[in-house]
């Protein structure tokens, strides 16, 4: 008898609330959970071979049924305290956990919309306007930059923030920027200025310090450049506005392709000349990159010490296979030359003795007698 007292010390009308408030919520949570899950298999149903659209549809899903958590978490957690306490100040702004969440989750859904957008509403208008990839990395990275400004800009509105209260804090971060901020902002300005100016863009086939790459990703503060080793250079953006670089891509994607080669002085020049440019067409039958137009040239380009030299010239419409069809070329050079008898000497000196000391003579003749 002694307990009801004792239960009725807990068990008062506040507890009562919140245990119902709790259901509420519980039951309010199932139903989103069971509304979602049916919705999803109707639509991966019908939609399952539209994978872009599908993908919208399912991320609009789960954008719906998280408004709805959170609205039942508000009805739920409505009365408790410390949800909505003040954390700190912002420019006068009181910063609670509850605005707090709902900020990250504002940025956090932006990332996914932007990302999901970019992968199946402007991939499929790529697509079929025939958008060439260098514009398209362009334009995607310019949406996602406007999607997460409008993000941010919401997030600060939802956390009570006036925009215009925060013109102290961009002054400070301006000085900050001046001492020690200077160079990711000089690498995230020059990163734009390549987005929209294209000195360089992705897909290009760049010499750097004398090391070969193709652009990757022209990112925020940096690009990525593969090399023909499969290697990836992290490069500030700034290094491509600043020092050297060369752009075999630029403008016009058309390479020249030098293969140098030398034969002996008793070779008929006329002979290798032909042989060479009997190459060079054969070899335009195998790699449709090289062009028929301007035609293979072959040029005599010395005497040298220990042979003829001659440059096999080649145009290429894109630099891609360079090293493969110089290796080719080499290939087919040496076959074609040995079944034609043509030499292809090595480096040769002569040495002629004029005088020699007369004990230098005695100890060779010593030696040869031996």
């Amino acid at each position: 008898m002694d307990t009801i007292p004792l239960l009725g010390e807990y068990i008062n009308e506040e507890t009562l609330g919140m245990v119902y408030h709790l259901i509420k919520f519980i039951f309010s949570l199932l139903v989103v959970l069971f509304v979602r899950t049916m919705l999803i298999k109707k639509t991966n149903k019908h939609l399952k071979s539209k994978e872009g659209l599908l993908n919208m549809l399912l991320f609009s899903i789960n954008l719906v049924s998280i408004i709805a958590v959170l609205t039942a978490l508000m009805a739920f957690f409505g009365e408790i305290s410390f949800l909505f306490d003040t954390l700190f100040e912002i420019g006068g702004a009181g910063i609670s956990l509850f605005v707090l969440i709902l900020a990250l989750l504002i940025i956090f859904l932006a990332v996914k919309f932007s990302s999901l957008f970019k992968k199946y509403v402007l991939s499929y208008a790529y697509d079929k306007y025939q958008i060439e990839t260098s514009m398209r990395f362009t334009l995607n990275s310019l949406f996602q930059y406007i999607v997460m400004f409008i993000a941010i800009v919401v997030s600060l509105t939802t956390l009570g923030i006036d925009l215009s209260s925060i013109s102290i804090f961009a002054g400070v971060v301006g000085v900050g920027i001046g001492f020690g901020l200077q160079n990711i902002a000089s690498n995230f300005i020059s990163g734009i200025i390549l987005l929209f100016e294209r000195p360089i863009k992705v897909g290009d086939r760049v010499i750097i310090d004398d090391i070969f790459g193709d652009v990757l990703e022209i990112k925020m503060r940096a690009t990525v450049v593969k090399t023909l080793d499969n290697e990836h250079m992290i490069i500030p953006n700034s290094f491509f506005l600043e020092e050297k670089v060369i752009n075999r891509s630029f403008g016009d994607t058309r390479l020249r392709l030098r293969i140098p080669f030398g034969v002996s002085y008793n070779s008929d020049v006329f002979a290798v000349k032909e042989i060479a440019l009997d190459v060079a067409w054969k070899l335009h039958k195998e790699f449709p990159e090289i062009l028929s137009e301007p035609e293979p040239l072959v040029l005599f380009m010395d005497y040298g010490d220990s042979s003829l030299d001659f440059v096999l010239l080649l145009w290429a419409q894109t630099p891609k296979n360079e090293m493969k069809i110089k290796s080719q070329v080499r290939f087919e050079l040496f076959k074609a030359f040995a079944d034609n008898n043509i030499e292809i000497p090595f480096p040769q000196r002569d040495l002629h003795i004029r005088s020699v000391d007369g004990s230098a003579a005695e100890i060779v003749t010593r030696n040869l007698e031996k």
